[in-house]
Order: structure tokens, then sequence, then C-alpha cells
């Protein structure tokens, strides 16, 4: 494959015409080269890619580059380039062009390509781009499973303990951290040079059999070589079958049997979050210290907020930057941020601050503009203040100013909000405010389909009744009595149905707009109403609907005049909002936006496979773009029976700040408690319209790449119709200067917004990181968890442009070179067939392993094409804990609860080998629930949360767990809510007997 760094995306790369230079080192490529350049790995095996790590190129591989803003130039005036390459041999300028094999790099190379190699087929032999035999066949899994990387686990993790070799490794007792087959853990020690981690260790692992001659086996060093690890070696490393140097390869004579590896050496996921959890749970993590590395995602813990954001709104790839950007080139770890600015905060944990300054409106630097924050240095007894941002000196304005204590301190620095914490919000001017007016509440608009399907199945009446609760609980400021939110109906098929449901009518009144190619809205007043002072006529109308379409044969509907029609309506209004669409087929009557069926097959595991994931036509996109203009976000409940083409109707959603929900056949006594469930949260949750983010930073970086829900006019507003808690912003930094270990890295995220009672406000979170000269601070800085959600937006931004081999050799090319560098740079020598991992990333070839096993990057013929345009179109606005759990399920023994306890049980492994057939375990990825059964389940346990007297008489159609008063049951179900009370998508449950193709091989 091309030599590829970076992983980040490149929709806005554009090869330049007539400049030739070696394909560039960081980005996808561009969209329109299909094939691999001349000299190109090529991958091996229909599913599988190439061999990681082995280059066709002779020379070694530049670094990766900084690339440019979304939609933008380069600050310096080059042309919008993504990723610009490096400048060729003898040569000053720019280059571009991608055909060209790199036979020179203008760049020292900080890993050698050997290395890299060596690393490569390391992760190779760990099967972290193998998708050949072992992989269960599709045949073994039920039908209508979520995709497979939501189930099925990476390779087994390798502990900290030494294997030495023998013909067989025998599995260690079970334990109640990693369940039947697991070994007992003990937590890393510390190594002599202060970083974190277990001693060195090695592990024999038996890869496929290579081609040629059986290779020798890795054996750790023998005591009197110890000294050779050095005290510098760090965290995790295995020893692995191959001929590299040193090895017993170069013995003579017959090569000895080849060992199995125990799966229990493997990096647990589970032993690294218990034991986070058992170091930091359940204490006060303050934020006072800058570059600090927080909990991880899994461990719960009171976050107390001293000057840096709390990490449920910012957590990072790395919490210590390189100084330099040629140290960034060397390390490969991509530099990022995933921002979730309305996170939900616990009851326990103070919550934001309102600031208010009046007609002053929020204090601002003069230069940068970033607002007033801890980060700023007040100088001249109070007069003048520092910012931490660019440094410019600013003059304190006469209301805010205050003396200063003997440290410097502002006497008034633990009153104000904006000097002392990392999170709080201003009450913005009129400034802030379109066309300088105060906004106005948003509304709500909620449009049905009422096609004939939907009327049968009982779909339409179970919508309106539901309306009738949802419609009480409107969201409304925190000192309001009632809602602000006003509401309106529209039903549709091939044609709009607008209802007047204004207070004074006696009835409803509906008007038909048949003319969809050109929307208008035939009313104004009466449309948008308060629900309180209309509540009996919208109950009336409610009651109505199901009556009124009850003999309507309309199969046809549209899509695309629907949301014009809603958007048009608040546009009318001058008001921003949110239109909730319920939809169920194919749009295929006469308006824009009409769709076909495109589900073609034979596009999969094809270069144009990249097609199914985009939208049909460019009229979907120039809709959302609209849509984010004026304020009107969508979400979508789709309710399909056959292909709809999610791609082109999961645009709009995604890029206005909304969210589709899909019920694949839904069935009314199956499917409606989680729709309902769906429903409601969507309704009440925390949520503000109409935003734009910027994220400031201080000298010496900037942000290049954003993803998430989001639109960008230019390289730095992000526009986003609406933004809820559970939305994330992944974003990305590259150096365009030096920066200083002294004053560290800062940043800033700002959220424009208006408020669910219309009053205009600004959100603001600052984070402080830690800068260092060395390698080993990077990498002991890094969150596994926030690489991996970045590692995910980026490669699923580019599946729409990119052949997916292309995409997972990149994936695995970019682990290698991380470790390779880790492994050249912070480690002492060792045998070339130790694969060393760093402690913080001792888990990341796992995580890895599950992307690469995701339905979007992996074809597999049983996964629907919708479904996995819906899989990328999700993940592209999760936080770094939902993406946690989506990509690694977390997997529960329910044989080995205790009644009497209202802890969760400890997790086992996503693997099969951990399921036994006299256990009952339940299956958690954030979209779907499972309890699996083994054929020997303990009669008791059964009877106990089914009712029934044995294994046989389990109903595995079930999607509600039955209400039985058994201990076992209410356990159970106790657990089941815990889990889902944190996700933002009401989980599925199913039953499943037997059911193993989740798991890995």
């Amino acid at each position: 494959m091309s030599q590829q760094g970076y992983v980040a995306t490149p929709p806005y790369s554009q090869s330049q015409p007539g400049i030739d230079s070696p394909p560039h080192y960081g980005h996808y490529g561009d969209p329109s080269h299909a094939t691999s350049p001349p000299g190109v790995m090529k991958p091996v095996g229909g599913l599988g890619a190439a061999a990681p790590g082995v280059m066709a190129s002779p020379g070694p591989p530049p670094p990766g580059l900084q690339h440019l803003g979304q939609n933008g130039a380069h600050a310096s005036g080059h042309s919008p380039q993504r990723f610009p390459g490096p400048p060729p041999v003898n040569s000053t300028a720019p280059s571009y062009a991608q055909h060209q094999p790199c036979t020179q790099s203008s760049y020292p190379s900080p890993v050698s390509t050997s290395s890299v190699a060596h690393l490569g087929s390391q992760l190779s032999q760990l099967q972290i781009n193998n998708y050949g035999s072992g992989v269960p066949p599709p045949s073994q899994g039920p039908p209508g499973p979520p995709p497979a990387a939501s189930f099925q686990a990476p390779p087994r993790p390798l502990q900290t303990s030494i294997l030495q070799p023998g013909s067989q490794v025998l599995p260690p007792p079970p334990t109640t951290l990693n369940g039947p087959g697991a070994s007992s853990l003990s937590p890393p020690g510390p190594r002599q040079d202060g970083l974190p981690g277990p001693p060195p260790l090695g592990a024999q692992y038996q890869p496929p059999p290579p081609p040629g001659p059986a290779l020798g086996v890795g054996y750790p060093p023998p005591p009197h070589q110890a000294a050779h690890y050095g005290p510098q070696m760090a965290g995790t490393q295995l020893s692995y079958s191959g001929g590299f140097a040193g090895g017993a390869a170069q013995m003579a004579g017959p090569p000895p049997p080849p060992k199995k590896l125990d799966p229990d050496s493997i990096p647990s996921p589970i032993q690294v979050i218990e034991s986070d959890r058992a170091t930091r749970g359940g204490q006060v993590y303050a934020t006072n210290t800058r570059g600090q590395v927080p909990p991880l995602v899994t461990t719960d813990c009171v976050i107390q907020d001293q000057g840096n954001a709390s990490p449920r709104y910012i957590r990072c790839t790395t919490y210590c930057f390189p100084c330099t950007s040629d140290m960034a080139k060397q390390a490969q770890i991509p530099l990022a941020a995933v921002i979730k600015p309305f996170a939900t905060i616990p009851s326990n944990e103070t919550p934001l601050y309102l600031v208010n300054h009046g007609e002053n409106g929020p204090v601002r630097c003069n230069r940068c503009k970033a607002y007033m924050c801890p980060f700023m240095q007040f100088i001249e007894g109070g007069r003048r203040y520092q910012c931490g941002f660019c440094s410019c000196v600013n003059d304190v304005p006469p209301f805010y100013f205050q003396h200063l204590d003997h440290i410097g301190r502002r006497l008034d620095h633990y009153e104000k909000p904006e000097l002392s914490l990392g999170s709080y919000e201003f009450v913005a001017t009129l400034d802030y405010c379109r066309k300088n007016k105060p906004p106005s509440p948003p509304a709500f608009i909620f449009m049905i389909d009422v096609s004939y399907s939907n009327i049968k199945n009982g779909l339409v009446k179970l919508i309106c009744e539901e309306l009738k609760t949802v419609l009480e609980k409107l969201p409304k400021e925190e000192q309001e009595e009632t809602s602000a939110i006003r509401v309106g109906f529209i039903t549709y098929n091939k044609v709009l149905h607008f209802f007047n449901v204004k207070s004074n009518l006696a009835q409803p009144q509906m008007l038909v707009v048949t003319d969809v190619g050109e929307v208008f809205v035939p009313l104004l007043d009466g449309f948008l109403v308060n629900y309180q002072e209309s509540q009996s006529v919208i109950h009336n109308l409610l009651d109505q609907i199901p009556e009124l379409f009850a003999d309507s044969n309309e199969n046809e509907t549209v899509f695309v005049p629907v949301i014009q029609a809603g958007m048009e309506a608040l546009k009318e209004a001058e008001c921003p909002g949110k239109l909730y669409i319920f939809h169920s087929s194919l749009p295929t009557a006469e308006a824009p936006g009409k769709l076909k069926n495109r589900d073609d097959k034979k596009l999969v595991n094809t270069d144009k496979e990249k097609i199914l994931f985009q939208p049909q036509t460019s009229v979907y996109d120039s809709l959302a773009k609209d849509c984010v203009t004026h304020g009107c976000s969508v979400t979508i409940f789709l309710f399909p029976s056959q292909y709809v083409d999610v791609a082109s109707l999961g645009l709009v959603p995604q890029l206005t700040g909304g969210t589709l929900y899909k019920y694949n056949n839904f069935q009314m006594h199956l499917d409606s408690q989680q729709f309902l469930n769906d429903l409601r949260h969507d309704i009440e949750k925390k949520i503000g319209f109409d935003a734009i983010m910027r994220v400031r930073t201080s000298t010496g970086f900037r942000a290049t790449d954003f993803f998430g829900g989001i639109f960008m006019n230019n390289t730095t507003d992000v526009e986003m119709a609406a933004i809820d808690c559970d939305k994330a912003v992944t974003v990305e930094f590259k150096h365009d200067d030096k920066l200083s270990e002294d004053s560290g890295a800062l940043l800033q995220c700002a959220v424009l917004y208006t408020t669910i009672g219309g009053q205009r406000r600004l959100r603001i979170h600052n984070l402080g990181l830690s800068c260092s000269s060395q390698l080993a601070d990077l990498y002991k800085s890094c969150e596994t968890d926030a690489l991996i959600n970045f590692f995910a937006k980026s490669a699923f931004k580019a599946v729409l442009h990119q052949p997916l081999k292309v995409i997972r050799e990149i994936l695995v090319n970019q682990t290698a070179h991380m470790l390779a560098c880790y492994r050249k740079n912070c480690a002492s020598p060792s045998a070339a067939s130790q694969l060393i991992l760093p402690d913080s990333m001792k888990i990341l070839p796992v995580y890895m392993n599950c992307l690469l096993k995701n339905c979007v990057l992996l074809s597999r013929p049983e996964i629907s094409t919708d479904e996995r345009a819906y899989q990328r179109q999700l993940v592209m606005t999760m936080s770094v804990a939902d993406s946690q759990l989506f990509f690694y399920p977390q997997l529960l023994p329910i044989h080995t609860l205790d009644v009497k306890s209202t802890t969760l049980p400890a997790a086992v492994r996503c693997s099969e080998s951990r399921l036994s057939e006299e256990g009952v375990f339940l299956l958690a990825n954030g979209l779907n629930m499972f309890l699996w059964l083994g054929v020997s389940s303990p009669p008791e346990l059964i009877q106990g949360i089914f009712n029934v007297p044995s294994f046989a008489h389990i109903n595995t159609d079930m999607t509600l767990l039955p209400e039985v008063g058994s201990p076992h049951s209410h356990q159970l179900r106790m657990i089941m809510s815990m889990i889902q009370r944190k996700r933002p998508y009401s989980m599925k449950e199913k039953s499943n007997k037997q059911w193993k193709s989740f798991s890995e091989p």
C-alpha cells in the first residue's frame, strides 16, 4: 500500500495537475484514484489487507505532515489542500501528485522501514488485520443481529506475565474477573524510569502458517541477558515466532513444532478497566493540574472543576503535546480532542454557572477574541491582563476592574466562575444574535408518514397516542413552570397536510399542499402554537389522524418536500427548531429527492463500494446546508421493512445535529417500547439550537479538522442547527510553531447557542495540556479510548471517498508506526521478535482490531447496506464513552450474579472462549442488548428469569424480559437499567440460545 501516516480524512484533498511528488504520508489518498499507485503493496486475499508495515518502496516513509482545515485554505495562503505532501528532493515547491512511488524521503525517517515491517508482521500475527478463516461463518448468527463489529471483539488480549516455551500452555483456572479459562491478574508494577507499566514479558503466539518452511520460536532472553531490557523497558512485551534477528530460526536443524499462545497473555481490556476502577473509582478527580490524565470513561468518579474543563466535556488523545512538529511527525500519534459541549452532569456534581455582564457582554481578548478564563494573567495592579492564548496585553474594562493580592491574583478570583473554573456560561448580548434581535423560543414540528402500511400496522395510532404523553414533558428552563417551545403538526404521503390547531378553534383544520415541487406553508397563524394553550385542539387532532387516513391506499411517499416544509415554517416564524419525522419507506413519489433502489451487492468489496455510503443525489446535501442556515435540526424515526437508502435519508439528520433512529421490520408487540423510550428521551434531553462552535488554541498549534454532526462554511466556525447532550465533535490539531514546556498548550471551546427558553448564551470550556520534548512523556499521557474515537471517525469519513481495503491498511500501518516509534525511542534494545507496547496503549491493537471488524470497514454479506450506512453515521457523533462500548461490548456473566448485591458482576472479555454451556451472559454495545444462554444453564436461573421450567421453553423472539417476582429477575432488570441509563439509545433486548457469532475467532 502507499506509505501513509496520520489517519485523517481527505474529502478536501485534491491533487494539483502538473506537480509530481511521492505519495504523501498522512491521509487516505485522493478520492479520484481508486487503484493503488505503482510500487504499492497489494492486499492479500479477498477481505484481508496487506501485511501491515511491509512497504514496496525502497525508501523509508516520510513522516505525517500537517494538513488543512475543512473547506478552507492554509492560513499562510497555500491552496486548499487537506494534506500537503512533502517537498521533492532539491526543491522547495510543494508537490501533491500521488502516482509516483516514493524513492527518497525529504524528511529523515523517525522509524526505520524494517522496524515498522517487523512490528506490522507482529500485529498481523495478532490477527489485527486478519479476516480469514478465524472468523465464524455468517450462518452461525441469528437473523437480524446488529453488525459484526458491535459484537465482534478483538483478538484475545494479553496480560503481563511470562510464558515459558513448552508443547502446550494449559488454561488457567477461572476467576471472577476474566471468567472461565482466565488467569488472575496483577497490577502493572512501576519501572525505574518512573513510567507506569509492568516488567518485560515474553509470550508465544501461533500465527497462521506462513508460506515456506516453518520458522522457529522467539524465546524470552535467559536471565543473564535481562540487562538488555534496561530500566527503560516499558509496558508490555510479547515474543512471536518469526525469522527475526536473534530468533531461533537461525539455528540449524528442523524447526520445532509451533507453540500455542495462552490467550490470557494478551493485554486484557477488562483488566485495564478494572484496574482503573480499583485505583480511581469513587474518588474525587480535581482538574487543577495541567496535563493530568483523567480516569477512564468506564470509571465512575466525582469530577471537581478547579480550572480545567471536566473530562465529561473534553477528552484528548494525549494530554501531553510534543513541543515540535518534527516530534509529532516522529511519533505519528494523532493530536485530537473529543468535545461534548452539552454532556450530562451527575446530580452530585455542580452544574455550570451562568455569568451575566449585562450590556457589556463577556470580556474578550482584543486580538484573538478568546473569552476571559483562568489562563488570563492580570498585571499592572489589575488594570491590564495578558491573554494566555496569543500573549496580547489588553486593558481591563472599567466595570471589570479589581485589585490584585500579594501573589498577583484578583481579590475576586473565587467569586467569578470565569476566573476559577474550566467551564461556565455567559449571557450573550444582542451582538451575538441574528439581525441583532433577541431570538424566539424554538419550535418542534411533528411530521407523520400516513402511507398505507403505517396505517395498517398501527404505527400512526401508536405515534399519535404517545405524542399526547410526551408533549406534557416538553423541555423547559429550570426556573420556568411551562415550556416555551411551540409545536406544529404535518402528515404526508404523496402530498402534505398542514394542521391549524389554534386554541380558539373547536376542531383542527387541515390544509393540503399538493405542489410538492415548490413547497410553501399555507398558514402561519395557528400552525406553531403553545401546547398548554391549544392542548384540547391538539389532542382532538391526534385522535382524528388515524381515522382520517384509515381508508388511504397510498403507498408512495415524498421526503425532501417534508423537510423543506418544516424548514420554511421555522423560517417564516423566525425561530430555530427541530423536525421530528416518522418515516417508513423509500421516497419514490415524483418530487425533489426522489430515490431509486440502488442496493447493489455487486459493488461490495470493489473500489466502487464507497458509492453505497454516498447520497444518491446532491439534493440532500444542499437541503442539509439550508437547514443549518435557518437553525432547523432534523431527527428521523425510521421504520424500514426493506431498503430505504439510509446513506441519503440519514445525511440530513447527521449534518443538522439531529439523530437517526432505525427499527428494522418494526413489529408493534416487539419493538414499540424501544421506539417510545427513544422518542421520550429525544424530546426531553438537554439541547441548544442555532449553534456555532469555535475552538481557539494557544500559539504554536491550531485546530485543522473536525468530525461530527456539523457543517462548516470556513475553516474555523463549526455550525450546528442543534447540539444535544449526546453529541460530540472530534477536533484534530497540528503544529504551526514550537510549543513551550513552561506555558503548555491551551485550548478553549466556545459554543454560541439559543436555549429552549429563547435566550442566547455562550458556553465556554477551557483545558490546559502539558508539552514535552520527550517522546516518553507523550506516550505516557495517551488515552486509548479517545484514540479509537478519532481513528473511527476519520476512517468512517474516508469511506465516502476511498476503497475500504486502503483504509484498513492505513489503520494497521498507523498503529504499527506509533508502536514502532515507541519501541525505537522509549524502550531499551531487545530482540526484534519482542512486541513492546506502551502501558497507556497496551490494548490499542485489541481496540484497533475491533474497529477493523466493524461492518462499515469489513463487508459482510449478511449485513445490509442500510445497516452499514446507519452505523457509519452513528459513530460520527459518538462521544468517547459511547464509542468505547460500541467497539468493545460489555459482556457480563449473569450466572455469577449475587442477588444480594447492587453492583454489576465483573465483566469478562468479549470473546467466544469466555462463553460456557453452563452460563448465562448479558452482552451490551449501546445499540442492542443480548442475553446469551448456554444449553446447560441452571434450571433455577432460567425459572427465575423467564418463569419457564427449562431451557427448551424459552421464547427467543421476546424483546422484553417478563416481570417475574424472583430475586434473579429483579437483579437482572436492575443491571439492564443501570447499563441503559447512561446510553443515548434505547437498547433493543433479545435472548439467544447458544449463539456465539459475536465473539472473536
